[in-house]
This record gives C-alpha cells, structure tokens and sequence, in this order.
C-alpha cells in the first residue's frame, strides 16, 4: 500500500487522470504569439505526486466518450467565467472572460463521466461547471452579496483563507472540520443542482465546496488545492482512480 492509499503492484500501470485546459484565443511566449491549449504546472505536478499519470484534455464537443474511454479520472481545471447562457442567466458586467466553445465541452465531459460513475474532482470555475451541469446556478458577482471581495482581492493573488468543512462529508473525512486554502474567485453558487450537497463554507457564510454523495467521487471546491501544500483531495482522486481502472479493467477482462 502506497503512503496515498493505493494498493498496488510496483509495477502497476498508474491510473490516467485528465485535466481541462484553459483555451484562450492567444497567448505569447518568446516571438510566437498563438492560439493555444494550456494549464498551470502545478495542476499536472499535484497529479503526478499522487501517483497518476496526467493527460491533458484540450476543449472539444467532439470524442468526449473516445476521451473518456482512456481516462481513469476527470480533473476540471479553473478558468474563465462560465457563459450565463448555460445556466439560463443574462450576463452580470462583471462576468468576463467567457468561452462558450470551453463551457460547451465540459459540460459534455462531465456528463458522460458522471455517466460511468468516473470520479472527479473540479476546482474552481470547474465546481462551477459541476453545479451547472446538474441544474444548478451560479451568483455572477459575490461582493454583492457578501459585501466584500475578501475572495479575489487582488487579480493574480491567492487569498488565503479558511474554511469550515461538514466532517459528515467525504471531504470532511479527507480534510476534517477545517482547512486552509486558497481562493481567487469573484462568482460563487446559486441554486445548488440536482443532488449536490454544501460541504464546506467561509466565514462569511460562501459555500465553498460541493460534493454529489451518490457518486464514487464527485467533488467541487471553490478553491485552489493545487496551489497549496495538502495533497488529500488529489490522493483521493487518484484513489477512486485506480479503483475506477480496476473495475473497468476487470469487466473487459
């Protein structure tokens, strides 16, 4: 048994994590100014230090079960702002950066592998797409509501904060009663979708995390686990991984 839980041989193949990439319509670097697909390292290197292989999914409408067949694992990535339009909303002025290419392709993603039961675990805008795909809404601008921007105060900065977390939730038994995180988010959650339950909340009341108790890992966080130091929600998810690639392994045997 690993030090994150995994039973395995040592030369077990790793279990196949995808992770959604940002798809801005250009980006530099050196000369080269281009439309490209990319993520922050530090999204792939959590992936491999839990002990799975990271592969990364640019946006498409078009393979999501081919995609899906060659993953273990489903890592939604943050990002942009989601498009209103997706969950039957006008845009708030403040609602920038929308790709609806990118909205429209997760949206698919998550689907098909909430379909297969494939365990997943969405972070940031990608808690946002999780509550939108089961019929859920988001607050476009949360100083208006909470009355401050303690969540993002500084575009490009973390804030760090803490959480009270539900210890009766799967992320209360990987993380406890509280955890510190990171956060750099201006939209929050309305109208929680279909099956979703609150685990997680700031001090201010903001629910902070999602979890879909039905399914074998289904789990949103409004923060950024990537940046920090604890690596328990991604030890989780390489765990259901593995268990996911078992399974499926051992029904095509």
């Amino acid at each position: 048994t690993s030090a994150s839980g995994i039973s395995s041989v040592a030369d077990a193949p790793r279990p196949i994590v995808g992770i959604t990439t940002y798809a801005p319509e250009e980006v530099a670097w050196g000369p080269w100014n281009v439309a490209a697909a990319l993520i922050p390292m530090s999204y792939v290197l959590s992936v491999q230090r839990a002990g799975a292989r990271p592969v990364l999914l640019p946006p498409s409408e078009d393979g999501v079960d081919e995609t899906l067949d060659v993953i273990d694992g489903l890592l939604l990535a943050g990002g942009e702002d989601l498009d209103p339009e997706s969950y039957g909303a006008e845009a708030h002025p403040t609602t920038i950066g929308v790709t609806p290419e990118r909205d429209r392709a997760e949206l698919a993603l998550l689907r098909g592998a909430l379909d297969r039961d494939m365990p997943v675990l969405a972070v940031c805008r990608g808690s946002q797409v999780l509550n939108v795909v089961r019929g859920g809404d988001l607050v476009q601008h949360l100083p208006e509501v909470v009355g401050h921007e303690n969540h993002k105060h500084t575009p490009g900065v973390f804030a760090d904060h803490d959480v009270a977390v539900d210890e009766e939730s799967q992320l209360g038994r990987l993380l406890g009663d509280r955890a510190p995180v990171k956060s750099h988010h201006h939209q929050g959650f309305g109208r929680l979708g279909e099956g979703l339950r609150p685990a997680a909340w700031a001090d201010d009341g903001t629910v902070e995390a999602l979890e879909l108790p039905e399914a074998r890992f289904a789990l949103g966080v409004l923060w950024h686990p990537e940046e920090g130091e604890d690596m328990a929600l991604f030890e989780a998810l390489v765990e259901e991984a593995s268990r996911y690639r078992e399974a499926r392994l051992g029904e095509a045997a």
